[in-house]
């Protein structure tokens, strides 16, 4: 079930490409997470992890999340594009920040690699308190 601020959210996405992908990524982080998707300000995010940086700085975030913006489809990726490089090279057309992969659409990806970022990313950061920035993720073995 989907509640009425990420069904609002996701019916008002353009373009229709966008909202399309929305969709997508709205079923394929359902199914990965076992989470409902719920607002976290502009992001539609699945679960909750906390975070304790050495700096001392806390908080929760969402174990995965995405936001449908007009350019691209923005997966967050808190522990760093870094840390699935492997995946990444199997993905298909994508551009990355520290902490964000970027997709323009979802029909010219592979969605299996894409899910296996999204459930790694999760089961890294919802294993216990999370204490390093994206930009710290690293290369896994």
């Amino acid at each position: 079930m989907v509640d009425d601020g990420v069904r609002g959210y996701i019916d008002a996405v353009t373009p229709a490409k966008r909202r399309r992908d929305a969709e997508t990524l709205l079923g394929l982080m359902v199914r990965v997470t076992g989470e409902p998707a719920r607002m976290w300000g502009t992001i539609v995010g699945f679960g909750e992890y906390h975070y304790r940086y050495p700096s001392g700085r806390e908080g929760d975030g969402p174990g995965a999340g995405f936001a449908a913006r007009k350019a691209a489809s923005s997966i967050y990726l808190p522990d760093g594009v870094g840390s699935h490089v492997d995946l990444l090279a199997r993905l298909g057309p994508h551009t990355t920040g520290v902490g964000c992969l970027y997709i323009k659409d979802l029909e010219t990806v592979d969605l299996a690699a894409l899910e296996s970022i999204v459930a790694r990313s999760y089961e890294t950061l919802t294993s216990g308190t999370y204490s390093q920035r994206a930009r710290e993720g690293g290369v896994r073995d």
